[in-house]
């Protein structure tokens, strides 16, 4: 099922994996020592970019009684809550910006255009994700407890709803978000102590009635008798907002080569098994500056969880360095296209849907899930890269052997 043993997984000794990490954290340092001017240049530039997109599509929509109008003002701030939610909310609270000691943009007082409220994110993303990255049974970012992502998850009848369930955790995903970590289900059934739950039930109801207020009730009250146009407007770019985010996420965490974890694999986890960890369980997607801009840099999930607190405007800089250790030491390097990317997800969702019994492929070689024992009978002397291009091409000559 999901990965055991790391090491072996990766086909690299202890002695690599801790040279891999040294060099990783090495990257790290220099990056750190580097921050400067530039940095902040490029996040001033991105604030004020934010801000000029929003105010131009609040204008528009005081005329968005007439179409081109609503269409022209929709767009603008989509883009808006776009940038503000991948580049501005999602990296500051991160604290890729703590390094500039400015308050505005510090991961302790940011607080986002969207329902979810920012102490929630932080503990179930910053925490909970990224120190047990694609772990079962620890990180509950795989499939969100909404959807099965792995086999190592039993298949349930209400599996068969997931194509549904999917479409609506998209266009729904800042309320998915903000549920995540409360997890009202365990408040209720006494999992989770009411002590705990409740206070942040009532802090998600607060901010829901803020952002349903200024959304739905304030902005369209300012266009008079133009309410009910700017009410879909503003209903449309949050919808636009959420697929787009949900995308961005499901492509860096759900293809095929993003691995999983057992909760063996944290028993006197080291650095660089960490930092293994995080190079083999995400995955990216090809984008130039401009998309790469607009999904945060999340682009580059592999060096993200690499350096979650490393500003974004870094990433490409990083990936390159990072694409040139995996080739070093013969690891994959999961990426494509956004499409591809994603049609991949897609297929993994859908396809675990099923039941095992009507699955072809074997739980430890599957394009979702795998393990080291999918490497059984090829030569260990191979690196991890080469040795799963190895398996690949077995499993096609069986098939044209079968067929």
């Amino acid at each position: 099922m999901a990965i055991t043993e790391i090491n072996e997984y990766a086909h690299l000794t202890d002695a690599d994996v801790e040279a891999l990490g040294a060099e990783l954290e090495a990257l790290r340092r220099e990056v750190e020592a580097d921050r400067g001017l530039r940095d902040v240049r490029y996040l001033r530039r991105t604030i004020l970019a934010q801000r000029a997109l929003e105010v131009t599509g609040r204008a528009l929509l005081l005329g968005s009684h007439k179409r081109p109008l609503w269409l022209l003002g929709t767009g603008s701030l989509a883009l808006a809550k776009i940038i503000e939610n991948m580049e501005l909310g999602h990296n500051v609270m991160h604290g890729q910006w703590d390094w500039m000691n400015d308050p505005e943009v510090h991961s302790t007082t940011w607080e986002w255009d969207m329902v979810c409220a920012s102490p929630h994110w932080k503990h179930s993303h910053n925490y909970i994700h990224h120190k047990y990255t694609n772990v079962v049974g620890m990180d509950h970012d795989v499939g969100y407890k909404v959807l099965r992502v792995t086999r190592d998850e039993p298949w349930a009848p209400k599996r068969l709803m997931q194509p549904i369930s999917n479409i609506v955790l998209a266009a729904t995903f800042e309320w998915g978000i903000g549920l995540h970590d409360i997890a009202v289900g365990d408040v209720l059934t006494g999992k989770k102590s009411r002590a705990v739950g409740i206070p942040q039930i009532q802090e998600f109801g607060r901010k829901i009635g803020k952002q349903v207020a200024k959304d739905y009730v304030l902005f369209p009250a300012l266009t008079g008798p133009n309410f009910r146009h700017t009410l879909t407007a503003n209903l449309t770019a949050n919808l636009i907002r959420n697929l787009w985010a949900y995308v961005v996420i499901f492509c860096g965490h759900f293809p095929d080569g993003a691995e999983k974890f057992t909760v063996d694999t944290l028993d006197n986890e080291t650095q660089g098994q960490w930092y293994l960890r995080q190079m083999l369980g995400s995955a990216n997607f090809r984008a130039g500056p401009a998309m790469a801009f607009m999904s945060g840099n999340l682009c580059y999930q592999i060096e993200h969880h690499l350096y979650p607190d490393l500003p974004s405007n870094r990433l490409a800089e990083i990936a390159v360095r990072v694409r040139a250790l995996c080739d070093k030491y013969d690891l994959p390097y999961t990426t494509g296209s956004l499409s591809f990317q994603y049609l991949k997800t897609l297929r993994t969702i859908n396809k675990l849907a099923l039941p095992d019994r009507f699955l072809r492929d074997t739980a430890d070689d599957a394009p979702e899930t795998a393990s080291e024992r999918r490497f059984v009978g090829t030569d260990r002397a191979l690196g991890l890269k080469t040795a799963i291009a190895e398996v690949r091409r077995r499993r096609r000559l069986r098939r044209r052997a079968s067929a």
